[in-house]
């Protein structure tokens, strides 16, 4: 890996990149103020050789690792008890993003009083929290996707609507970020090229997103560039440092983007991973062709200038709709939802769902649940035509 990539920055929180700096875990935590940390991680990853070399470098860590993909309360009132039985200061939200948005949302609820869907990110909701009953967080990505670890934000899944819920405070950000390409190497190439271009997305959504927002629009841009040169690397060379870690640089390039907006892939993903139980990445990828023809009248521009910093054939948007087409070819992604389990049984309602969405508002043609029901259906079956936008 080379040497350019390891290094300290604090944009848009403290972030060490590097490999092999996860042995800076206890640096980490006495420099966010943790002493006795709760360590949050995904049940695959419990019997690991990295958890138990974590836990060796923090000696007054515990363990909880019972989250699964999806988060749901379930898992974070577990976290929570563990937190608060073990007298916790702090939270190591380590793993994948399941593991990272519950590992901060424990953090986040472990000092409040009110119910958790009291923080749902709607209107001025998160000044309900009390700030001092937020204990501090360090993360720690083990995929390039999400971008969770510099997310203000959890997306949490409440059981009994089958609804996934934003959880939003600044102070869910982590105090630090510890982005380490060792610790994504053998990660399975279905799940490197679905978390990549889940990574994508995030990048391509916030810059299609209306608003002004150049910085936003700037690291977007970049990131993309970044995903289209090094995801192929990292599926076909699982063990080159240097594509694992410029793709972690990429996700947390993503999740930093999109505090700009997201759009109708996120808007739909998040409802049929709630029904379905699939995997958030995954679903983003299927669904981005079916979206982009949706918007394609709102987004030719954007699309051309993305064409031009990928040195495609030709600006414009046919040339980047066929790179994302041979590019979730190339890394095997489905092509239809169908492939991956899901049914239109309950499409209606997943376009109801689509359209409360937070990320629904951010998609540049203002989009209602009749329309996202239509895109949800067109991905189900492969027909790219039916998802194009009609009033």
């Amino acid at each position: 890996m080379s040497a350019v990539l390891r290094g300290n920055w604090n944009y848009p929180t403290r972030i060490w990149a590097g490999p092999g700096r996860i042995l800076e875990l206890q640096a980490a935590c006495t420099a966010a103020g943790i002493k006795r940390p709760l360590l949050v991680t995904d049940e695959g990853l419990v019997d690991s050789e990295m958890i138990r070399t974590a836990l060796a470098l923090v000696p007054d860590a515990a363990l909880y690792g019972n989250v699964r993909g999806n988060p749901s309360s379930t898992h974070v009132d577990a976290g929570l008890a563990a937190f608060r039985t073990g007298r916790h200061d702090g939270v190591i939200a380590f793993g994948g993003g399941s593991a990272l948005d519950a590992g901060k949302v424990i953090a986040f609820m472990s000092g409040q009083s009110r119910p958790l869907w009291d923080f749902e990110d709607v209107g001025d909701w998160w000044q309900r929290a009390n700030p001092d009953g937020i204990a501090p967080i360090v993360a720690v990505p083990t995929t390039a996707g999400t971008g969770s670890e510099v997310g203000r934000a959890g997306v949490i899944l409440n059981e009994e609507t089958h609804q996934k819920k934003i959880i939003f405070h600044p102070k869910i950000l982590p105090q630090i970020v510890i982005l380490d390409a060792k610790l994504t190497v053998g990660l399975p190439r279905p799940v490197t090229a679905a978390t990549g271009i889940d990574a994508f997305v995030h990048c391509f959504e916030a810059f299609c997103a209306p608003g002004f927002h150049p910085m936003a629009d700037g690291i977007a841009l970049e990131g993309m560039r970044i995903i289209s040169a090094f995801l192929p690397q990292a599926c076909d060379s699982p063990n080159d440092l240097e594509a694992r870690g410029q793709m972690l640089a990429a996700a947390s390039m993503g999740a930093t983007a999109f505090q700009k907006g997201l759009g109708g892939v996120h808007a739909i993903a998040h409802p049929v991973g709630s029904w379905f139980n699939t995997h958030h990445g995954l679903t983003n990828a299927i669904l981005l062709p079916y979206v982009m023809i949706f918007n394609r009248q709102a987004i030719e521009t954007k699309c051309a200038t993305i064409a031009r910093l990928l040195d495609l054939p030709e600006p414009g948007f046919d040339s980047l709709f066929e790179w994302v087409l041979e590019l979730r070819r190339k890394l095997g992604i489905a092509h239809t939802l169908a492939e991956i389990g899901v049914t239109a049984d309950n499409a209606e309602h997943i376009g109801r769902e689509a359209a409360a969405d937070p990320s629904a508002g951010g998609n540049p043609i203002a989009v209602n649940a009749q329309q996202l029901e239509r895109i949800f259906r067109a991905a189900i079956v492969g027909d790219l035509s039916a998802a194009t936008y009609a009033p």
